[in-house]
């Protein structure tokens, strides 16, 4: 089949490439040509495992192409994808216009029928007004407005895991009216993902809202479970409980399972934070405060600031002429995303107390390095305290403790004899309870963990 995909970025490239994996002709849109030349020259402007290669294996194979051209991008896609994004508005609501301005382009493009399909989490609402754009284009030229219809089609990717997520989906979620157009655009949106339900029947079908509210419903949950662990590891520190027991004892209920129980230092990213606040917004605008998403809110926002505690509290307040090594940068491992991660409050509020920072990533330190630039505009002197280096052991060498932010698997086994050597004092602050307080305390580790207790 061919399809179009409006949208160079994280979502859309992995749509496009896994589509174009099962043998589709794919033209992938943006309107950015420095990512367009990155794409046609071979890079990849994203950090994904295993997406590069099934990029360059697709384009090699011809069926998969990058370009910034807007009339042959509708001209060649019986199906467009929107996965432009959705940016955070000031109010909190999913800022629209790239959805909106997207959908003006087809329609002031195209001649023949097609299904649009919005990729990009949207809020409820969305599909009409994807709808309303296109007709309003096709109108100017006289063209009737059922040669368009509009589906809603969420993704459901997790960074770090997007090409296995997209090829071995847990569903597939498709919105569609039940209209003579609608019931077209189901068929075709079927034979589409026909190779991806070969096993079993992995999707289900709906009125378009509900497919919007699927995407918002899904990740507000998945960030309830982890703000709900992130408050009972904190309550364990008070009382001298171990959250990893609690972890285990409730998980084992089917009822509950283990998904998303692992407390930390609150969750980032480009979907949990954006999505929870669009979900309330559109709540609100409805006349309904959804309670339990504020509070969802407010904790992960806490959550940040956690392990700055706990180094405040063995330390003081003052961190002048102290070195800590940090260990992981991006927002979770396998990702270069550094929007919203936990890292880069803790480093903003140690430089403040007068802290050195020497930090290592597996991948993300060139995005973080441009993060840290725009959080530190206000006092550039900050970043003088701020290094990078690429091997995590360098980081640690006269530090005063090491401070662990992201899961990486590389930091699960380090080699604690050396660990020890270079620390100028034997104490780790574990943002992810990578490591047993026991198995610290026998190697002479002062251990601060997230709701650990010895």
């Amino acid at each position: 089949m061919k399809v179009t995909i409006v949208g160079s970025g994280y979502v859309g490239l992995v749509t496009g490439a896994c589509l174009a994996e099962q043998g589709n002709n794919v033209f992938c849109l943006d309107l950015d040509p420095k990512k367009i030349e990155i794409l046609n020259s071979g890079g990849v402007p994203i950090y994904e495992p295993g997406l590069k290669e099934m990029i360059e294996r697709n384009r090699a194979a011809g069926r998969l192409q990058f370009s910034t051209d807007i009339a042959a991008s509708v001209a060649h896609g019986d199906i467009q994808f929107i996965a432009v994004g959705t940016p955070p508005d000031e109010d909190g609501s999913a800022d629209l216009q790239y959805v909106v301005a997207a959908a003006r382009n087809i329609g002031r493009h195209m001649t023949t029928p097609k299904v649009i399909v919005d990729k990009s989490t949207v809020p409820v609402g969305t599909a009409d007004k994807v709808s309303a754009a296109i007709t309003e284009e096709l109108g100017k030229r006289n063209l009737s407005a059922d040669l368009c219809s509009v589906v809603s089609n969420p993704e459901f990717l997790k960074e770090g895991a997007a090409v296995e997520d997209f090829m071995r989906p847990d569903r597939i979620v498709i919105g569609t009216e039940n209209t003579p157009a609608g019931l077209r655009a189901k068929e075709q949106m079927r034979k589409l993902y026909a190779p991806f339900n070969r096993h079993h029947e992995r999707t289900y079908y709906m009125d378009v809202k509900s497919a919007e509210l699927t995407k918002y419903a899904a990740n507000a949950m998945l960030a309830t479970r982890i703000s709900f662990m992130n408050e009972l590891a904190n309550l364990a520190d008070l009382v001298g409980a171990d959250i990893e027991a609690v972890r285990q004892g409730i998980g084992s209920d089917s009822r509950i399972g283990f998904g998303f129980l692992y407390p930390g230092t609150g969750y980032g990213g480009s979907c949990f934070p954006k999505d929870v606040s669009a979900l309330s917004k559109t709540a609100k605008e409805h006349g309904r405060e959804l309670k339990i998403l504020g509070a969802v809110d407010a904790v992960n926002e806490i959550q940040k600031y956690v392990l700055v505690e706990k180094i405040e509290k063995r330390f003081g307040k003052d961190l002048s002429n102290m070195k800590f090594a940090l260990w992981g940068l991006a927002f979770k491992p396998n990702t270069d995303d550094m929007r919203e991660a936990p890292s880069r409050v803790i480093i903003s509020e140690l430089v403040k107390r007068g802290a050195t920072i020497v930090a290592h990533d597996p991948v993300s330190m060139p995005e973080a390095k441009h993060a840290l630039e725009l959080d530190f505009q206000s006092n550039p002197q900050g970043l003088k305290n701020i290094s990078m280096v690429d091997n995590p052991m360098n980081a640690l060498d006269g530090a005063d403790a090491l401070i662990i932010v992201t899961e990486w698997k590389a930091f699960r086994s380090p080699d604690f004899d050396v660990v020890l050597q270079k620390l100028t004092r034997p104490i780790i602050f574990d943002g992810r309870n990578l490591y047993e307080p026991q198995a610290m305390q026998e190697l002479g580790i002062e251990y601060h963990g997230i709701g650990r207790h010895n």
